[in-house]
């Protein structure tokens, strides 16, 4: 591929543990995939195209905890991999149809996690959680964590560089997980309440 001129590539993971990527994709569902290799294969592909060039798909709201996904995502920068987050959609007539979208909190969450570490703010061990797995604390102080929410960057769709695929995993009449576009200062103000940040 590379010889023909696709400069980069994605592989998707979509789960954020072994247990569940089998479960979704793997031998548990009937499929071809295994975990190991769908990291041999981004391996490879780092081999190939190059660091920054390979990406891989997250799917957040499979079964995984907020720190199953946050810690997959730093073991994908630390490999030069791009991560990026869809929120999971319920599609009828397949076996997750009656599984629900995450919360919008915590997908929110896990955005600003991801931001955090894909800019090297933050890493994953910076970061505290519940028993639960939940994101308490995101390693950075809060003014920085403000002023990085208000930008709107965090909760910008992140597929491949200037990917802007507007509503791949939402309706237009939301939630909106990923915006396509820049988000207007009413937004901002929401996440920051869905994110309960202080004022």
């Amino acid at each position: 591929m590379a010889e023909a001129g696709v400069d980069r590539i994605g592989i998707a993971l979509d789960a954020a543990t072994e247990k569940l990527f089998s479960e979704v994709k793997g031998s548990s569902a009937s499929g071809p995939y295994t975990w190991e290799n769908q990291f041999r294969q981004l391996h490879k592909a780092l081999e190939v195209f190059g660091k920054g060039k390979v990406s891989t798909h997250l799917i957040v709201g499979l079964g995984e905890t907020e720190n199953d996904v946050i810690s997959l995502i730093q073991r994908c920068v630390d490999m030069d991999v791009l991560p990026a987050l869809f929120a999971f959609t319920p599609i009828r007539g397949t076996t997750l149809e009656k599984k629900p979208q995450p919360l919008i909190e915590v997908y929110r969450r896990i955005q600003l996690a991801r931001h955090l570490i894909v800019n090297g703010r933050a890493r994953s061990e910076d970061m505290r959680f519940d028993g639960a797995g939940c994101l308490t604390e995101y390693g950075v102080e809060k003014a920085t964590l403000k002023w990085i929410v208000e930008t709107g960057k965090p909760f910008l769709t992140s597929g491949c560089p200037d990917c802007n695929r507007p509503f791949y995993n939402e309706k237009p009449s939301g939630p909106i997980y990923n915006y396509p576009r820049n988000i207007c200062l009413e937004e901002i103000e929401a996440i920051k309440q869905q994110l309960r940040l202080e004022p």
